[in-house]
């Protein structure tokens, strides 16, 4: 029987979730890395310290998309109760 990090990895690694939270890395990823960098790339303020952040910025959307997929399959496999819908604000 697999462990608990064992399935949760084997559902991150599914060619469908990385190719998704790929996907969402490049698109939310260039816009953030606009909206946060864009002034200091268009000045040529490039250095090794920006690329990290930059990098980091692209990871974020990846890394949600990554947690949201894993969470769904979970869920829809019977690993992981869903939560009951709140209807109070």
């Amino acid at each position: 029987m697999e462990s608990e990090s064992e399935s949760w990895w084997a559902a991150a690694l599914q060619p469908s979730v990385v190719r998704r939270a790929a996907c969402y890395a490049v698109v939310v990823g260039a816009v953030l890395i606009t909206i946060n960098h864009g002034d200091e790339l268009i000045a040529g303020n490039v250095d090794g310290a920006r690329i990290v952040r930059m990098a980091l910025t692209a990871a974020v959307p990846y890394l949600v998309s990554t947690l949201s997929s894993v969470g769904a399959i979970r869920a829809t496999n019977g690993r992981e109760p869903i939560p009951p819908e709140r209807t109070e604000l």
